[in-house]
């Protein structure tokens, strides 16, 4: 669609644009394009630009700025991100730092910190769905008629729930039924299990068998409370210092509006989970992304090659793509290397 000079020119003006926050008038355009061009030759191909719908004239100003559509093309086409260099060996060496050997549920929180951190904006993961399966479980007496029902998933994680018994157990006979159930059902979920123990109950002391019914009631609402996506947010007022998204009162309520409901980010983040590495969402272009000067980021990450969730940043259109795309390529795969090998 655009003439090899066309591009050059949007090319400069949108670089311009990105680190000066200022309308690119011809001059500028003049100066830093490379191109030996009069003014007059400037401002027609930016009278064609701004009918193309890549460039946007303010009213107070005779520069322009560019579009989101002018952003797509861009990211899509223009932008030149290397796989290499120190800058990219040392942007690496700082995300494996700070995502230091951990349990999974803390290596994501730290994802989200570090996003935020290094790009300066504020970062999102979408965290994984929990594993509706147990690995072991166990029995603790705390009192007459409480017991302590400790479940153990395969990834490590740990939940607890207190179960009312009809009658006192002993510790030998608490120990027992967490014996059998681990023995016979380990590495299932609570509702195979329910369905399992359907036929074995009869063949079961009555005392054993109403302990584990409640066993396997209490351990399936455990997995449920813990099998939902959630978002985990760190950075959101770091886009408080954001010119282009805090300077008007009404685009602020609405960024901070995405922020409390979650629901466009959580679908946002979903869609991407389906696709293969970075995606740019550009506001204005993508309709999940409900304010035009914001733009997000995202790569999915894995365990042992399957896509679990998603991560990104969330920042300005106005933004260094060629630092912040690295930031999230990396985090997502060092992420996924971490999380692997748990």
């Amino acid at each position: 669609m655009l003439d090899q000079r066309a591009q050059t020119l949007l090319k400069t003006l949108i670089e311009r644009y990105i680190a000066d926050g200022q309308p690119v008038g011809s001059r500028t355009l003049s100066r830093y394009s490379g191109l030996d061009l009069s003014p007059a030759t400037i401002r027609n191909a930016m009278a064609d630009l701004e009918a193309l719908g890549f460039v946007a004239s303010p009213h107070t100003s005779a520069g322009r700025v560019p579009t989101p559509r002018a952003y797509r093309l861009f990211v899509d086409t223009m932008l030149t991100v290397s796989p290499l260099g120190d800058a990219v060996h040392q942007l690496a060496s700082q995300v494996q730092t700070r995502l230091q050997p951990a349990g999974p549920q803390q290596l994501v929180a730290s994802a989200a910190e570090v996003l935020s951190n290094l790009s300066q904006f504020a970062g999102v993961v979408l965290t994984p769905r929990r594993s509706q399966i147990f690995r072991q479980i166990e029995f603790l007496r705390l009192s007459e008629k409480r017991v302590l029902l400790i479940i153990v998933t395969p990834d490590g994680d740990v939940q607890n729930r207190i179960i009312l018994t009809e009658k006192d157990h002993s510790p030998a006979q608490l120990v027992e039924a967490a014996n059998y159930l681990n023995a016979h059902f380990g590495g299932q979920s609570f509702d195979e299990v329910r369905a399992s123990l359907r036929g074995e109950l009869d063949a079961l002391r009555s005392d054993m068998s109403a302990l584990m019914q409640a066993a396997v009631q209490a351990g399936s609402d455990a997995m449920a409370d813990t099998s939902r996506e959630s978002l985990l947010i760190s950075g959101e007022r770091n886009l408080l210092g954001v010119e282009d998204l805090s300077s008007n009162m009404a685009r602020l309520r609405k960024l901070f509006d995405v922020f409390e409901s979650k629901t466009g980010l959580l679908q946002l983040l979903d869609v991407s989970s389906r696709a293969q590495g970075v995606q740019i969402f550009i506001g204005g272009e993508s309709s999940l992304v409900p304010i035009e000067e914001m733009t997000v980021i995202t790569a999915p990450y894995e365990v042992d090659g399957e896509v679990v969730g998603t991560l990104g940043v969330i920042g300005p259109t106005r933004m260094a793509y060629e630092r912040v795309i690295p930031i999230v390529d990396i985090t997502a795969k060092l992420l996924s290397s971490a999380l692997s090998q748990h």
